[in-house]
């Protein structure tokens, strides 16, 4: 199984956000320290809206340092967010592993944590405002570099330097990956949604989705979550 190191622990206050001062967490910084992980996430570190963001299910954030060299690429000027890892509101950042390599139900450690994949990132407006560019969220979506969430097994405590080992996996014909394309590019896709539906380690929330669609037939909206909407609080240009 896969080991890579640890290259940032980021932990983050909420404070007021953006042009209508909602609350939010995603400007992290990195720790000098160890950390502290529980059920619920890093001690210390906050959500602006608890009901979209932490809990069991969606304790810590990881995303992929790999990625930052493709965004780079696709800015001119680069935002300055991406000089350093938390660009995007993870807590931990690695080189070495991202979602074509990571499976929904892979269980790794991290420091003396033993953690699970629980389901891929969906991503909001608030990358909009973060990034100062119209759409960011939108783009992080279809470009399936999105990150993903762990639920924590055994609680301890992870550092900068840390080996992420991947011990366990249960699932692997079930990547990140494959969920991300069936939920955002192919999403009439009958079998595999089925197959969400009966794949009890993914988040329930996810599965649900899976249902409503082949209940349905219909996809739901992402308008709000994106920030697509009349009056939203996001930029309203690319620049």
């Amino acid at each position: 199984m896969k080991t890579v190191r640890i290259n940032g622990v980021l932990l983050g206050r909420s404070v007021p956000f953006g042009p209508a001062g909602e609350p939010s967490a995603i400007a992290k910084k990195a720790s000098t320290k160890p950390v502290k992980v529980t059920e619920t996430g890093i001690v210390g570190d906050e959500h602006g809206d608890n009901l979209h963001h932490g809990g069991r299910e969606k304790a810590l954030h990881h995303y992929a340092l790999d990625h930052y060299e493709k965004w780079n690429s696709e800015f001119d000027p680069v935002p300055t967010v991406l000089n350093t890892p938390g660009a995007f509101g993870e807590n931990l950042s690695t080189l070495g592993l991202t979602e074509i390599e990571i499976c929904v139900g892979d269980i790794v450690s991290a420091g003396t944590t033993i953690l699970q994949v629980s389901q891929p990132r969906q991503p909001c407006w608030k990358l909009d405002i973060h990034f100062a560019k119209a759409g960011m969220a939108r783009r992080v979506q279809e470009s399936m570099r999105t990150g993903w969430y762990y639920r924590v097994l055994q609680s301890g405590w992870i550092s900068k330097g840390d080996q992420l080992e991947i011990l366990n996996r249960p699932h692997p014909e079930w990547t990140l990956t494959r969920i991300l394309r069936t939920v955002y590019q192919l999403p009439s896709d009958p079998e595999t949604l089925a197959g969400m539906v009966e794949l009890e380690l993914l988040t329930p929330s996810w599965r649900e989705l899976a249902a409503r669609r082949l209940r349905t037939g219909e996809i739901e909206s992402w308008s709000r979550r994106l920030g697509e909407y009349p009056g939203n609080p996001a930029p309203s240009s690319h620049a």
